[in-house]
């Protein structure tokens, strides 16, 4: 009979990871080894696991294991008694040496897979679960086979929806689904643009557990993507009133009211980030919100902070070189932009302040480029043509610098009328025959 201990770990393991995998092999047959007698050491060390007495499975187990280092079942126990009291190294090498002696070893191998997926090792946790999957779990039954499944499913989300659904949906062949199944589905929904599926996934969980965080965190995220802020704004709110203090919640409050430029956005921030000042995420959403409020010295002031820990992220630096723009320091932001463009050459908003700011320091064959760079993420707009003819005017191009005035005076429609009447001074000069 499976082991007691191997149950409890089931339960014990961290229930967030569930992965699908292609794989489905037949279960293959345990080894003699597996079917071997036990030792009435082995016996009572399982006898005090049950009672949660490591130190004396301990005493039971370890001059057992001297004395037969290829008993695999008490290799397997030993590693869950290390496991249970968090010695999680010496427990990874009881299971890979349990692994060693009896490598049909499906508990051996689901609990290896489940500890390095909690330290986060997931390279190295997906082997081992995929291998537990074309096992037999014996006394386990479909619900252990179903769990590695479920874990699998949950690293391959971060790297291949398509194989995580499929994880997914090999699990629900061998047991019901869950809440947590609903909102994987949920997730891989959205991960891959199926926001219709995803949105009823949401409210099917919500319909039974209307206070479900993570389902009403997951749809108000829909529901901001589709900028449908108003029923974000509703559904949120009604929500903080049963989580008052979900973090994620709030910051989605917050993102809704910011979009609505409701005033309430900024205080909401600053609360939330004097509650966890070293969260990077909610740091970045007031430094937005702080430059969308015109505190441009105090945005930039938490913007030069997150770059410390992270010097090349380069939406960072287009934020703090979107800062220095509003100050008016042009070559600091000129820097700024010109990293950020190096850093990540397909984001549009880098090239657009580079252009600006190579503008503003005289740089015209800089801004040229710069245009030139983001004509291929972004369409053209009013600033853009006007960056266009200055540019080529400053080099003295006057056939480009006249056609881009054009433009730019067709498209701005009379909302620029400094800019626009530059232009059609400009234009005087450039066509006078």
């Amino acid at each position: 009979m499976l082991r007691f201990a191997f149950f409890v770990l089931l339960l014990a393991s961290a229930a967030g990871f569930a992965q699908d995998s292609p794989q489905n092999s037949e279960p293959q047959p345990s080894t003699p080894a597996a079917a071997q007698p036990v030792s009435e050491q082995v016996t009572d060390a399982e006898a005090a696991m049950l009672k949660s007495d490591w130190k004396a499975a301990e005493t039971k187990l370890d001059p057992w294991i001297v004395a037969h280092p290829s008993d695999a079942r008490a290799l397997f126990d030993a590693g869950y008694v290390a496991d249970a009291q968090n010695r999680l190294d010496d427990a990874a090498g009881l299971y890979r040496r349990a692994i060693g002696v009896n490598s049909h070893s499906f508990e051996a191998h689901l609990s290896l897979g489940l500890l390095l997926a909690r330290q986060g090792k997931l390279d190295d946790a997906r082997p081992e679960l995929a291998t537990a999957t074309t096992l037999d779990p014996g006394d386990a039954g479909p619900s252990a086979k179903a769990r590695a499944w479920r874990a699998l499913a949950q690293i391959d989300r971060g790297s291949d929806t398509t194989e995580a659904s499929n994880d997914l949906l090999e699990a629900l062949k061998l047991t019901a689904e869950t809440p947590d199944d609903t909102l994987l589905a949920a997730s891989l929904a959205d991960q891959t643009g199926q926001y219709e599926a995803a949105e009823g996934a949401y409210r099917r969980i919500l319909a039974k557990d209307p206070k479900s965080a993570a389902a009403n965190s997951g749809l108000a995220h829909l529901l901001i993507a589709r900028k449908q802020y108003p029923e974000a704004e509703t559904m949120l709110r009604a929500a903080l009133e049963q989580s008052p203090n979900d973090p994620a919640l709030t910051a989605q409050l917050a993102t809704v009211l910011a979009a609505q430029d409701k005033a309430e956005a900024l205080p909401l921030l600053q609360k939330l980030h004097d509650a966890h000042p070293a969260d990077p995420a909610i740091t970045h959403m007031l430094a937005q919100v702080l430059a969308q409020a015109g505190d441009a010295a105090g945005s930039d002031q938490l913007y030069t902070g997150l770059l410390v820990a992270n010097p090349g992220d380069p939406v960072l630096l287009i934020g703090h070189g979107q800062n220095l723009i509003r100050q008016l320091k042009f070559a600091e932001a000129f820097a700024a932009f010109d990293k950020a463009t190096q850093l990540d050459p397909a984001n549009a908003d880098g090239w657009s302040g580079l252009a600006f700011a190579a503008s503003k320091t005289n740089q015209p064959s800089i801004t040229l480029h710069a245009l030139t760079m983001r004509s291929q993420y972004l369409p053209e707009v009013p600033s853009t043509y006007f960056l266009w003819a200055t540019a080529y005017d400053a080099l003295h191009q006057r056939e480009q610098a006249a056609a881009y005035y054009h433009h730019f005076l067709d498209a701005a429609a009379g909302k620029f009328p400094n800019q626009e009447w530059q232009a059609r001074q400009r234009l005087l000069l450039l066509e006078k025959k």
